[in-house]
C-alpha cells in the first residue's frame, strides 16, 4: 500500500487548542488514518532513572524535568479515563524507571479501577522491584518486562554504568513469585558490548517459561554514537542461535506484539526479536506514548507530539479531551523515517520508555 509522502513528514509539537480539528464519532474505537486501531498506551511516569544504560542515556549532562512540568496524578488519571473512553484497553507503565515513583502502588490501583482498562503491564530495570512486587500484583498490575543486558555481572555493570546484577535477579525472582507473569526479559543488543552474551540468555529458555526478547538498539537522542555502529540485525542473531541450538521453531508475530517469536525445540520458554531498525513492524503498530510532561508522542522514532498538558491546564472538559486524543490517533504517522535519514531529536529513550 502506498501513502503520500506529505503524510510522512514530521509534525513535531501540536497545541491542540490552536488547530482546527474535525469532530470524531464518539461511539467508534479510535482508528488512525491508515485504519490501525490504536488501543495501547505506554505511560512514562518519570524521566528519571537510577541507572545510566549506555543505549539509553549519556553518562553525564542529563537534565530532568522540573516537577511542575510533570502531570499530576489527577491529570494523568483524567488522560487515562479519556483514553479508555475512546478505546484504549492496555496500559504499560514505563519511565525512566517507574519504580522510582513512591506512589506507584496506589497509582496502579487507581488505573486498574478505570472502566475499560483490561491490562496493565510495566517495564522496569527491577533494581527496586523485589520489595514491592507482591503489592503491585495485589493493586492490579498484571505482569512485567525486565531489562537485563548481560548475565555477566561485570559486563552488566558496564552496560548500566554501575548496577548490580544480583539486584535484578532478586527482582526477577520476586516478580515470578508474585505472579507478574508471563515474564519477559528484554536485552538491548549492542555490537561489541554485549552481543556475545546472547546465547547465554537464550539458554535461560531451556529451564524457564520466560520469553527472552532481543531488541535492536535505536538511534535516539543522546546515544546516537552507540546506535550508529551498534545495531546487530535480528537475522544475524537467529543465525548464531541456530548454529548453537539447531533449527528453531518460528511462531511469527502475534497481532500487534512487536516481537517475532521463536522457540528452541523442547525449551520451556520463548525467544523474541524486536527489529525496529532492520525489519520495521509499522503496519501492525497499535500504540502511542504519553510522556511524563503530558505529551502524546505519536511514534517512538519521530518527534510528533500533541500537547495534552496544555489542554488539561487550559480547562478542557472530558469530552473535549477525548476529541483531542482521537485527533492525535488520527494523525499518527505511518512509521519511522530512519531509511530516509529522519532521526528523532527532541527526546531520548529515558523520556519515552521504549
Amino acid at each position: 500500500m502506498q501513502y503520500e509522502e506529505s503524510r510522512l513528514q514530521p509534525i513535531t509539537l501540536i497545541d491542540p487548542l490552536r488547530i482546527s480539528r474535525p469532530h470524531y464519532d464518539s461511539h467508534r474505537p479510535a482508528l488512525d488514518n491508515y485504519g490501525r486501531r490504536i488501543d495501547y498506551l505506554r505511560i512514562s511516569l518519570t524521566d528519571r532513572c537510577n541507572l545510566r544504560c549506555v543505549y539509553c542515556m549519556p553518562e553525564h549532562g542529563m537534565q530532568f524535568m522540573p516537577k511542575d512540568e510533570l502531570l499530576t496524578n489527577d491529570e494523568l488519571l483524567r488522560v487515562v479515563r479519556a483514553a479508555a473512553a475512546v478505546g484504549f484497553r492496555k496500559i504499560r507503565l514505563t519511565g525512566g524507571e517507574p519504580t522510582l515513583r513512591r506512589d506507584l502502588v496506589p497509582l496502579v490501583r487507581d488505573i486498574k479501577a478505570i472502566d475499560g482498562i483490561e491490562h496493565i503491564a510495566m517495564t522496569t530495570n527491577a533494581v527496586k522491584l523485589a520489595p514491592i512486587a507482591h503489592d503491585l500484583k495485589a493493586a492490579g498490575l498484571d505482569r512485567v518486562n525486565i531489562s537485563i543486558d548481560s548475565l555477566d555481572a561485570e559486563r552488566f555493570a558496564q552496560m548500566t554504568r554501575g548496577a548490580r546484577l544480583s539486584d535484578v535477579w532478586a527482582g526477577i525472582n520476586a516478580a515470578e513469585s508474585a505472579g507478574l507473569t508471563p515474564l519477559k526479559l528484554n536485552m538491548v543488543v549492542v555490537r561489541g558490548l554485549n552481543d556475545h552474551d546472547v546465547l547465554e540468555l537464550v539458554a535461560l529458555t531451556l529451564q524457564h517459561d520466560w520469553e527472552i526478547r532481543f531488541i535492536e538498539v535505536m538511534p535516539l537522542t543522546g546515544v546516537a554514537d552507540v546506535a550508529n555502529d551498534g545495531v546487530v540485525p535480528s537475522s544475524e542473531l537467529i543465525g548464531r542461535i541456530e548454529s548453537e541450538f539447531g533449527p528453531i521453531i518460528d511462531y511469527g508475530m502475534h497481532a500487534a506484539d512487536p516481537a517475532h517469536r521463536y522457540q528452541i525445540r523442547s525449551a520451556k520458554g520463548f525467544i523474541g526479536f524486536i527489529s525496529s531498525v532492520s525489519e520495521p513492524f509499522c503496519s501492525t503498530c497499535n500504540r502511542m506514548r504519553l510522556t511524563a510532561d503530558g505529551r502524546l508522542h505519536l511514534c517512538l522514532l519521530r518527534d510528533d507530539e500533541v500537547d495534552l498538558r496544555a489542554a488539561l491546564r487550559s480547562g478542557v472538559d472530558d469530552d473535549e479531551l477525548m476529541q483531542i486524543i482521537r485527533h492525535a490517533v488520527a494523525i499518527k504517522p505511518w512509521g519511522h523515517g530512519l531509511p530516509d535519514g529522519i532521526l528523532p531529536t527532541i527526546r531520548g529513550m529515558s523520556a519515552l520508555g521504549g
